[in-house]
């Protein structure tokens, strides 16, 4: 949207007053008599009317101080401040049952490069060290190779199977219910995970990687399901869809913006995320290091109990938005009909700029009495279906992103091993990173982000998207210098593992030097990762959330599968290569990632405030078992 034209910041506030105060029908007729007669950028406060008891809520809206808000005019849209508004606490449980689940998986998921690619210490039968420091835990003993294949492997695996959860969730069963379902199937996960790793079944590394496998592949498909629905779960405990005005104690009037509470909500949902993390890989850490591996595969399948019991006493208390059934079709359907006349095998034809806009001729208002007997939403359901593949074409450049930021759950892990460690364990260095989270999340929710929006500057999230490849980026030159000096300063020069391995000789650089690493990935999670569950959540139809976000996530599939064709540079003597090529790919994706999308940067406003649909995807009269 262009900020200088008040007459589309004008219908855009229209807009919001009169999804409020209409039903659908009623709705289309005043708006379009409105926008004809607008011919000034100024617009009268309005009072709102709420929706109550909206559909697909198990909890009633209540709120009568609603009654009174009104909605900023032109004028307040461009000069007000804007703030978030407050977070419910039902949202706060969310969060929780997200930490508990991270706590699990990343307290797995830390000790998997060592488990898989040291050897069994001489005298232990469980791969601890009991505290010697010159030992590294490990059991099975198959290389840096193995160990990065099958971290990438389960990064992918991890990552895919949220389709298969937002299908289920969207379609049929529900957020709450496929969340519940793929919880089961993690534990099933977990608790072969921990079979894989007890004394008796270590004995036979071959036996020990099968029965490993199985877990993990398991455990991927509930972590994938439960990805997939947990993050739309938390935002949608916030009810408020439209800016209004708030007057302060100190009299200032605000702006209290939903896509502000939503970043808010998102922000502090990630910082529990690494809260649970770094609990979570510190202690199964030392775990490993003092007990042996089934103990930091145990602890964490004892944490994730936790996960369905809250749920479950909080279930009468969340908003659940109910599945909506066919709307997938629907979708593909509407997308095949804005093709037609527009798809061609030759490639001149397909690019070819065509005047025609792509979705307007295919609304239900435009087809009229033509229009197919399959399209029963309505015109502001096509809008949203336009938001939210426009939100999945700016996750396609994430797969470079995530290239960078794999690098700390496996190389990263194994170059630690090859330096200056002074007692603490190679695979506890990486906590730096959710730490550096944990502070920096709180100052830039509290500090920064409020100091850019007093001075003016929108923060848009497509521009803090670009900053975190562009962090990401130097995190990796931080990664690839590091790498150089322990080749050079080491005692067998670019063979630094085989050194480690036959001589237990470490490069003379403290370990520490990785924090640059890790603290300039985490900011650059701030910008990229955060704002990705963000960007997913606000642009998806409301009954597409789960599936949206669940693109988002497969990026870091698509990234996974990128990062093995990069496992033949995952090992001495060419590390050093791996890093530069992976800080190279972060910079071009940051650029290719702005020049694409500079022009969607500007429509931000105006995507936040479409009219909402009606449209639910299935009949009125259907009842889903969720909602009895």
């Amino acid at each position: 949207m262009n900020s200088s034209d008040p007459a589309e910041v004008a219908e855009i506030a229209k807009s919001a007053v009169f999804t409020h105060d209409a039903h659908l029908d009623e709705k289309k007729d005043r708006i379009s008599a409105e926008l004809r007669q607008t011919s000034s950028p100024e617009i009268e406060e309005i009072r709102a009317i709420p929706e109550k008891g909206a559909a697909g809520s198990s909890v009633p809206y209540e709120d009568d101080a609603s009654l009174q808000k009104t909605f900023p005019t032109y004028d307040e849209l461009k000069t007000l401040r804007r703030v978030a508004g407050q977070i419910p606490w039902t949202a706060y449980t969310v969060a929780f049952v997200e930490l508990c689940e991270r706590f699990s998986y990343y307290g797995t998921t830390a000790v998997f490069v060592n488990f898989i690619q040291r050897p069994l210490p001489a005298g232990s039968s469980a791969g601890a060290t009991h505290g010697r420091e010159d030992l590294v835990p490990g059991a099975l003993g198959m290389g840096q190779q193995a160990s990065t294949g099958l971290t990438l492997f389960n990064s992918f695996w991890s990552y895919i199977m949220p389709l298969m959860g937002a299908y289920m969730a969207d379609q049929y069963w529900g957020r709450f219910r496929t969340i519940m379902f793929s919880i089961a199937a993690a534990l099933v996960g977990h608790t072969i995970l921990v079979i894989s790793a007890i004394p008796p079944v270590i004995k036979n590394p071959h036996g020990a990687i099968g029965c490993f496998s199985i877990g993990l592949i398991i455990m991927g498909i509930g972590t994938g399901g439960f990805k997939s629905n947990i993050s739309p779960l938390i935002a949608e405990q916030y009810r408020e869809e439209r800016p209004f005005i708030k007057t302060l104690a100190s009299g200032e009037r605000v702006i209290v913006d939903p896509a502000a509470t939503v970043a808010r909500i998102y922000l502090y949902f990630y910082l529990m995320i690494n809260i649970g993390s770094i609990l979570g890989q510190v202690s199964m850490v030392y775990a490993e290091r003092y007990v042996g591996f089934w103990l930091s595969y145990l602890l964490p399948t004892i944490m994730f109990t936790f996960c369905p019991t809250v749920l479950f006493f909080c279930r009468n208390k969340y908003y659940l938005v109910k599945p909506t059934g066919s709307v997938y079709l629907q979708a593909f359907r509407l997308w095949k009909l804005a093709m037609q006349g527009r798809w061609s095998l030759n490639p001149v034809r397909l690019f070819k700029s065509n005047p025609t806009p792509f979705w307007d001729h295919v609304k239900p208002s435009a087809l009229g009495s033509n229009r197919p007997l399959w399209m029963t939403f309505d015109d502001e359901w096509v809008d949203e279906v336009a938001r939210g593949l426009k939100a999945c074409k700016v996750f396609l450049w994430y797969p470079l992103y995530w290239l960078a930021y794999n690098q700390m759950l496996n190389n990263l892990t194994s170059q630690a091993a090859t330096m200056k460690l002074g007692g603490v364990p190679n695979d506890i260095i990486n906590n730096l990173n959710p730490l550096s989270l944990i502070i920096f999340i709180p100052i830039m929710d509290q500090l920064v982000y409020p100091f850019l929006r007093k001075i003016g500057f929108n923060f848009t999230p497509l521009k803090r998207i670009a900053v975190g490849f562009f962090t990401a980026g130097l995190s990796m030159i931080a990664a690839t210098v590091t790498q150089y000096y322990v080749y050079e300063r080491g005692d067998c020069g670019k063979q630094a593992n085989y050194c480690l391995d036959e001589f237990n000789s470490h490069s003379p650089i403290s370990v520490w030097v990785q924090a640059l690493v890790y603290i300039l990935g985490g900011l650059s999670e701030i910008f990229a990762s955060v704002t990705s569950l963000e960007y997913a959540y606000t642009k998806a139809p409301r009954n597409m959330r789960s599936l949206v976000q669940a693109v988002a996530l497969f990026m870091n599939a698509f990234s996974s599968a990128i990062g093995q064709a990069f496992v033949g540079l995952s090992n001495d003597p060419l590390l050093v290569w791996n890093y530069a090529v992976v800080a190279i790919l972060a910079f071009i994706g940051g650029i290719g990632f702005w020049l694409t999308n500079y022009k969607l940067d500007r429509q931000e406003d105006e995507l936040n405030n479409l009219p909402q649909s009606h449209y639910e995807g299935r009949s009125e009269n259907h009842v889903d078992e969720e909602h009895k």
